[in-house]
């Protein structure tokens, strides 16, 4: 289950569940839409991979027991800011790479 991290990875924007600018790896690295744009070129920092919309989870118990109440996002911050001179070296081997052949 996705732990939905509450701030941007780079800049600590707060990205609460419902927030529709956050943005995945495969590893849950979680960044908000403009830093995967302005600052990360769509590659993670961390693997490498890129970036998908992270999905919202349901406010509301619709179904199952499967919604925020059950299973509540993370609180704790994943605060880690970019090197940009270190990821512009690390962004130039990849960036020409479509993510889905990384």
């Amino acid at each position: 289950m996705l732990e939905l991290r509450p701030t941007c990875e780079h800049c600590n924007k707060d990205l609460p569940p419902e927030a529709l600018d956050a943005r995945i790896c495969t590893y849950e690295c979680t960044f908000c839409a403009d830093c995967v744009e302005s600052v990360l070129a769509n590659v993670c920092p961390n693997c490498g991979g890129g970036f998908e919309k992270r999905p919202v989870r349901p406010a509301r118990n619709w179904k199952n027991n499967n919604y925020l109440g059950n299973d509540p996002a993370r609180t704790e911050p994943k605060y880690r800011p970019v090197d940009p001179a270190a990821h512009a070296a690390f962004t130039a081997q990849l960036a020409a790479i479509p993510p889905e052949r990384r």
